[in-house]
């Protein structure tokens, strides 16, 4: 083989290389947001008509997601529930809880960084008995955190179990399907006129393939299974508290996260091949808060107006 001939061979070779680093680095690590709006639709003809008169507080009870942290101002899906933001898509405009309620009063116990024993502790003290003509309608996210902290930076623990293996997690799981079921009783008490709890299932950064390493962060082999156990725990427990409801942001959030931009993965979402999280991974953006907005409101309808509570 001529020099030329070996020059050329190696070009070819490096560019190649090159060609393969230059995609993993597309389809790993650049994650744009996208523009518009995201999640499923929401109909129209529901929010046409006032669906009750009675007092109702809508009370945000859990973590940094019903705090809405990151989000821009009045883009948090708390907020955007409540009312539509000046800038709305037009496909959302009429369709919030204060167009549908006219006697609703807000209030949000929700703490960035809390876990579900904080959430309950929180109930306790600083939720009061409501009057008797009060209805309450409760949005919560709350779980997430007892999975994620302190992101392996400390052995695993209850409230903090990043890195536990399924076995050694069960009893935790089983402690947090017992104090979600305590939070829901204590919500009906605080609320003598009734209650209705709408609670967030976990969503999964990794878009089902468990991978935590593919964003930088130490490897978990039971991430999946511990994951789906507190979810599980979470539906056994709305199973047996009628005035519960699962709102499934889990599924809404498939697809667009760290492996948003895969194609090849079975939960790529072709229409809207976007990721909906924060940097920090913890927290969805201004899309992802959209569409928690949306799938809780479709989640409301189907109970509305809420007087058989």
């Amino acid at each position: 083989m001529t020099r030329r001939k070996r020059l050329i061979g190696m070009s070819i070779i490096a560019i190649g290389l090159f060609g393969v680093a230059a995609a993993y680095i597309e389809f790993h690590f650049h994650l744009p947001e996208g523009r518009g709006p995201a999640g499923p639709a929401v109909a129209l003809e529901p929010f046409e008509k006032t669906w009750t008169d009675r007092k109702v507080l809508l009370l945000g009870v859990g973590d940094s997601v019903t705090a809405g942290f990151g989000a821009t101002r009045g883009h948090s899906y708390f907020d955007r529930l409540v009312r539509n933001p000046e800038d709305e898509f037009e496909d959302m405009r009429g369709r919030s809880l204060s167009r549908v309620l006219p006697n609703l009063q807000t209030r949000n116990l929700a703490v960035s960084g809390s876990n579900s024993l904080q959430h309950r502790q929180s109930i306790e003290e600083k939720l009061e008995k409501q009057q008797a003509d009060v209805f309450g309608l409760v949005v919560m996210t709350s779980g997430g955190n007892d999975l994620i902290h302190w992101y392996g930076r400390s052995p695993p623990k209850e409230g903090a179990m990043y890195g536990v293996t399924l076995e050694q997690a069960r009893p935790w799981i089983d402690n947090y399907e017992k104090r979600l079921e305590e939070m829901f009783k204590l919500l009906r008490e605080r609320f003598p006129a009734g209650c209705l709890i709408f609670i967030g299932d976990i969503y999964d950064p990794s878009d089902g393939w468990g991978d935590p390493e593919s964003a930088l962060m130490p490897a978990w082999p039971d991430v999946l299974a511990v994951h789906a156990a507190y979810n599980d725990a979470l539906r056994h427990v709305a199973e047996r508290c009628a005035w519960v409801r699962i709102v499934p942001i889990y599924q809404e959030f498939l697809g667009h996260g760290v492996h948003c931009r895969q194609f090849w993965r079975a939960h790529y979402r072709s229409h809207d091949p976007h990721y909906w999280y924060a940097p920090n991974l913890e927290d969805p953006n201004d899309r992802g808060y959209d569409a928690i907005r949306r799938v809780f409101l479709n989640a409301m309808v189907k109970d509305a107006p809420f007087d058989q509570f």
